[in-house]
Parts: C-alpha cells; structure tokens; sequence
C-alpha cells in the first residue's frame, strides 16, 4: 500500500510546486510590465532634470531620450511608454528644461544622457533623442551637436522660432535628423517655412537631414484632440522606427 500512494502523493506535490512557481513567474511578469507602463519619475537634482523612465520590459536597452513640448511631459507618456515596449531604454523630459533661457539646456540634456547611460536597465553606447515642438527645437539646438553622445535626432513639429535664420542651424547638424512637420501648422513657433528653409541649407551643405511634410497635418497631428490625424500619426511612427532600426538599432 505504501508503494501504491506515495508516487501519485509525490506527483500532486510535485504538481503544485509547478503551479505556484508559474504563478509566482506570472505575477512577476505583470509586476514588470506594470511598472515600464507606468514609468518610474524622478525629481530634479544635481545629476539632471527632472525625469520619467520607462524600463524594456525584457532586458536591457538602448537609451532613447523623449522631450516633450511647452505643455509638458504627460502629453508625451504614452509615446514614451511604447518606445520603452519596442525594447529600448526610454527617458522622457520637459522640454522647459531643455529648450529654455532659464537654464543651460545642453548641460541639463548632458546630464540626463550620462543618467540614462549608467541605468541598469540601458546598454552601453550612444543616445537616440526624439522631441516634441518646443523639445524638438531643444533637440536641433543641443542634441543635434553631440556626436559623441547621440546617434540619431527626430522631432515632430519643432519650435525653431528661436532663431531667426533656421538655416543657419544646419551648420550645428553633426548627427542624422528627420523632421516631421504639418503644412497646416499655425502654432507660431513652428512655421513649415522655417523647415524648409532648413532642408534647403541641408541639400546645400550634404547633412544627413530629411524633412516629411503632412499636407493637411496642423500642430500636435500625432496626440489626441482636434488636430489629431490618425494616419499621418501611424506614418510619422513608422519612419521613426525606420530611423532607430537605421542609426540606432536593438541589440
């Protein structure tokens, strides 16, 4: 009798074990996958700006740095989140703290950089930056002069109206930079003349800039609410990704 009901005794055991440690591997799964969904904010300090990470919910990744636009970061969170579930290491800033006469922006997105970089969740290497409005003219005025530190520039709809000679900022251009703009964009920070000006400069000087112009895109065509434009949204990420899978590539 012994004989008899010890094996299937063993075999639930052994089941239940099973189970639990499924469940256990299961709920940790969420856990994570939790937490790079909802990203981890940290305040500003000596070390940088403020910021919210969002973790690659598998392993390490490339850092990617998001700044957002004048409205501030929780416009771009979810954009964020889904750079972090492609795999890669995502960083969001303000935009304020970037592109500002308050402060010294390249020093802050510097500092943000070398703060991603010794993450545990990040992979040794160079920094993608990808800006909005007031980021992306952040991102042309600093991060488009980091060579060393950054390996691909995109921005959606930059505020460039800092400059009086947009042209001009092509002689700053040390890193490959796609634009994606509206032509209907009346936001006064970002006239699609100010873009052209700069992919006409860029064709004169051979940097590796390329400009999408959305015929009836306004500002902000990727974000819910009244400009958004759903199509013009899916094609704008699909040559954002192009762009990462090009110069900035998981590992």
């Amino acid at each position: 009798m012994t004989t008899i009901t010890t094996k299937p005794v063993y075999q639930w055991q052994w089941l239940r074990q099973a189970a639990t440690a499924l469940l256990i591997g299961w709920m940790l799964t969420l856990v994570a996958a939790s937490v790079s969904a909802a990203g981890v904010s940290t305040d500003a300090s000596p070390e940088g700006p403020a910021q919210t990470a969002y973790a690659p919910a598998n392993q390490p990744g490339p850092v990617i740095i998001v700044i957002s636009g004048n409205a501030g970061p929780a416009g771009e969170q979810d954009y964020t989140s889904e750079i972090a579930r492609l795999g890669y290491y995502a960083v969001l800033l303000d935009g304020k703290d970037i592109l500002t006469p308050k402060q010294d922006g390249a020093a802050n997105l510097r500092k943000a950089i070398d703060r991603a970089q010794r993450s545990p969740h990040a992979v040794p290497g160079k920094t993608a930056v990808i800006g909005f409005s007031q980021g992306g003219g952040g991102a042309l005025a600093h991060a488009s002069n980091m060579p060393d530190l950054v390996s691909v520039v995109v921005v959606y709809y930059p505020t460039i109206s800092w400059t009086k000679n947009p042209g001009s900022l092509v002689n700053r251009f040390r890193v490959p930079i796609l634009v994606l703009a509206g032509e209907r964009d009346q936001n006064g920070c970002c006239p699609i003349e100010s873009m052209r000006a700069m992919e006409v400069a860029a064709k004169e000087s051979g940097a590796k800039f390329e400009l999408v112009v959305y015929p009836q895109a306004d500002h902000g065509f990727n974000r819910n609410g009244r400009a958004y434009r759903p199509d013009d949204d899916r094609d704008a990420w699909r040559r954002t990704t192009e762009m990462l899978r090009l110069y900035h590539p998981l590992r």
